[in-house]
């Protein structure tokens, strides 16, 4: 009776954990089939797996209770305190990705038989058994778990997917005089095509980014490198206006992807002590990039051999490359996306079809799919206080970014004379100002590690807004001098050049950390805040170059930055309150994952309204139960 053996041993077990309570560092170590599995090879054949589960049913004789093997891993735990919290993290993402909700499909026909004559299986024995995890916190499948040089690697190939979207973004400005005269509107209409362009921005990422969090990162990425680089190719050849602007839409809708994902990417390979350094690469390429593209289009437009036509094929390279480095070289770095390839590997190997990940139990349905992905960043936009209004400042903050485009030439081509593809050369000074910014974000690394250790590893969202506040005070500090240093003519044009220094830093300085403080906040639903953020910020970066010269032209070069200047400083307050307040307007959030404070001691932990589950509170202890275990074997660690 080898069964009954392995009961009394287990009772035997139980009695002398009672009897003997153990440390809260100490972990038990008992003989499983995991055990047995994970001590040898991972390339386990399905012969190999049967025998290692008969080994098992046959140590139930050998003593059990005095096989216990107990472990000291405090070190370890604090060790990888910050692994294990983000590893819980993406390992939670599943139950907020489409939702496992038994209540949410009502079936209206009865259940089909089995088929054959055979009667309905019984259920798994324990259906978390069959459910593959992360082998603790160094699982070299884990993306933060990956070489430093594949990481980098990985940030460079996608930096620049990045920055081929967003450099296709203002290219076409410099064309839009020329295809105004090729197809005989007016430079308004044509400017629709970096309008259009920066519409399916807007409204891209409410596909890309829930589909990131359902199929994993990489799906989206390629196949929008691909459709990019084919509507960027329609746009080259196209033989009138419509066709023109309606590749343009297309073209931004599949541009939009790298600019909703690739942070979330960033999120998924690099802890909280880098992940800073990586969004700061990330918002780099976003910013920099239709800072590039004037002055480039500009010399090709105005070249003899080449003309408008050609600021497309430019760009279609580059997306070509990027989808070519996507599909060859990308691996997938989000989590449960990889569990799911883990456990397929598993169950052809092993032969044993109940093995499955947690992101294979989502049941899709269309409503549901609607309602919980496709609307989640709307959701967040309109709901959640933080993300609305750090959208509403980076909007107009990115309003002005394509503003310029149309600033820019009509002060230093109208006013200075100069050249479009000479013109576009001033807009290096607040590409300066950018690479300053970024520079000083990373000077600010270590004191930023210093407060993270001094925590215990755990992030705090609002270190990061000083930076925020500092850019935009600088920010609106360069739109004044831009305004009346270069409305005259009388002034030297290398003056109002120099005001990008400032107004660089501060674009640069709100985007880089304002986009980190958005990715701590809503760390396990990073994607879909971005998106959020990009939906109603490439709105504003539409709308801002369509009337842009009629109010230059109206107020005057002066009077029109002061108004906008004006605006920049009445928003400065925005990250100040956050600054102040953020932990508490987090804490009430249904999204952010904020742990509660600990209620005093002797109070009421219990009331009608601590009894209703909100969608937070189910998030949390779904993101507690799927906690990786440090070894695979623990059976308990009290």
């Amino acid at each position: 009776m080898v069964l009954n053996d392995a009961d009394r041993a287990l009772e035997a077990i139980e009695e002398q954990a009672v009897a003997h309570p153990r440390r809260s560092e100490e972990i038990e170590r008992v003989v499983s089939i995991s055990s047995v599995s994970t001590s040898s090879s991972s390339s386990l054949d399905a012969s190999s797996y049967h025998r290692a589960s008969g080994a098992v049913a046959g140590s139930g004789g050998l003593g059990l209770g005095s096989e216990l093997d107990r472990i000291d891993t405090q070190r370890d735990l604090d060790r990888h305190q910050t692994e294990l919290s983000r590893i819980q993290t993406a390992r939670s993402q599943h139950s907020g990705t489409v939702g496992r909700d038994v209540k949410s499909k009502d079936w209206k026909r009865p259940l089909p038989g089995f088929g054959a004559g055979k009667p309905y299986p019984p259920l798994l024995p324990n259906q978390d058994d069959y459910v593959v995890e992360f082998d603790g916190p160094d699982d070299p499948l884990h993306a933060q778990n990956w070489a430093f040089k594949k990481k980098l690697l990985t940030a460079i190939m996608l930096g620049f997917t990045t920055m081929t979207a967003s450099f296709g973004s203002s290219i076409f400005s410099s064309a839009t005089v020329a295809v105004g005269v090729e197809f005989g509107v007016s430079s308004e209409v044509s400017l629709l095509g970096v309008s259009l362009y920066v519409i399916g921005f807007a409204t891209g990422p409410t596909l890309w980014a829930p589909l990131s969090e359902l199929k994993g990162r990489r799906l989206p990425l390629v196949l929008s490198m691909f459709g990019f680089t084919i509507f960027n190719i329609a746009n080259a050849v196209a033989k009138d206006l419509q066709t023109v602007l309606i590749t343009r839409f297309f073209a931004g809708f599949f541009g939009a992807c790298p600019l909703a994902v690739v942070a979330a990417v960033f999120s998924d390979m690099f802890d909280n002590r880098t992940r800073g350094i990586a969004i700061t690469v990330f918002s780099m390429t976003v910013f920099t990039g239709p800072l590039l593209a004037p002055f480039i289009g500009g010399f090709i437009v105005t070249a003899p051999t080449l003309g408008w036509r050609w600021t497309s094929w430019i760009v279609t390279f580059m997306g070509a490359l990027a989808f070519i480095l996507d599909l060859f070289f990308l691996r997938e770095t989000y989590p449960p996306t990889i569990l799911v390839g883990k456990a397929a590997e598993l169950r052809r190997r092993t032969l044993n079809w109940g093995i499955h990940a947690k992101q294979e139990e989502i049941e899709i349905d269309l409503r549901e799919l609607v309602t919980k992905n496709f609307s989640r960043p709307m959701r967040l936009l309109f709901t959640e206080p933080i993300v609305f209004l750090l959208s509403l400042y980076m909007a107009f903050i990115y309003g002005l970014l394509y503003l310029f485009l149309t600033a820019y030439p009509f002060v230093f081509q109208g006013v200075y004379h100069m050249t479009p593809g000479v013109a576009g050369l001033t807009f290096l000074g607040m590409v300066t100002g950018q690479v300053i910014a970024g520079i000083v974000v990373l000077l600010q690394q270590p004191w930023y590690q210093r407060k993270l250790a001094a925590n215990n590893g755990v992030p705090v969202p609002e270190w990061r807004l000083p930076s925020v506040i500092a850019g935009g005070v600088a920010f609106a500090g360069g739109l004044f001098w831009f305004g009346w240093s270069g409305y005259t003519g009388q002034v030297h044009w290398i003056v109002p050049t120099l005001s990008g220094l400032l107004t660089g830093f501060g674009l640069a300085s709100i985007f880089l950390q304002a986009l980190n403080y958005l990715v701590d906040a809503y760390l396990m639903f990073a994607a879909s805040a971005i998106a959020a953020n990009t939906f109603l910020r490439s709105l504003a970066g539409a709308g801002f170059p369509l009337f842009s010269r009629y109010m230059f032209q109206g107020l005057g070069i002066q009077w029109a930055s002061t108004l906008l200047g004006c605006v920049a400083a009445v928003l400065v307050p925005i990250p100040i309150v956050f600054w102040m307040y953020g932990h508490r307007i987090r804490a009430r959030s249904s999204y952010a994952p904020t742990a509660p404070a600990p209620a005093p001691p002797g109070t009421a932990s219990s009331s009608e309204g601590d009894d209703e589950e909100n969608e937070k509170s189910v998030r949390e202890s779904l993101a507690n139960a799927g906690v990786p275990r440090v070894d695979r074997d623990a059976r308990s660690a009290v």
